[in-house]
């Protein structure tokens, strides 16, 4: 225990449950439903309740619908219960997810992975920071920091800038994208199918 302004709570899946809820005109046209509540498990939670800030430590996994975050911590900062202190618009309690270690971002159509995430509840916005790659299918994508629109489903690779005037060129963005390939199975497409063979002369008649 460290006061009445922190609580720790250690053991095998703990859980917390926190509902956020954006406007509901954003909410209409959503690639990710960002609407859904977030529910967070780990090895262990600890809360500054002064500070609102919640940390999650040791296989924390925060799922909200089919988007799951997965890293070795993550600190959660919620709003308190002062009114105004909430933006309008908004009736969830948080507003910012913080992941370090391992960060792992999944969904249905694609995966990421990097050193740092941040989750800005507020404008729906993910970001990926450190040697991140990112997934869908069998192309793959690589940058220094990946930004992922939650609401248009649209994201964005940025290459690492160079540490100072003169320096070597930072690493570019890399990406890697596999054409749809053919099952031979299914035999050859029309355009390659050989064209038919012409019918047998037929011999000149005698008199």
């Amino acid at each position: 225990m460290r006061g009445a302004a922190r609580r720790h709570l250690s053991g095998l899946g703990v859980a917390l449950t926190l509902l956020v809820t954006p406007a509901a005109v954003r909410a209409q046209a959503l690639e990710h439903d960002t609407s859904l509540p977030i529910e967070i498990t780990a090895d262990q939670l600890e809360v500054a309740q002064r500070e609102r800030v919640a940390t999650f430590t040791g296989n924390v996994d925060a799922v909200q619908g089919d988007l799951v975050l997965s890293a070795d911590q993550l600190r959660v900062f919620y709003y308190g219960d002062q009114e105004g202190e909430r933006p309008a618009g908004t009736s969830g309690s948080i507003r910012r997810i913080e992941a370090e270690g391992n960060v792992f971002v999944s969904s249905p159509r694609e995966t990421a992975q990097g050193k740092l995430g941040v989750y800005d509840v507020a404008s729906n916005q993910l970001t990926l920071e450190g040697a991140v790659v990112l997934t869908q299918d069998a192309n793959v994508v690589r940058g220094e920091r990946l930004e992922m629109d939650l609401v248009s489903g649209r994201s964005r690779m940025l290459a690492a800038v160079a540490a100072s005037e003169g320096a070597e060129p930072a690493q570019r963005v890399r990406a890697i994208f596999t054409p749809e390939q053919v099952d031979p199975a299914a035999g050859p497409v029309a355009a390659d199918a050989d064209p038919p063979a012409p019918p047998p002369a037929t011999p000149p008649a005698t008199q």
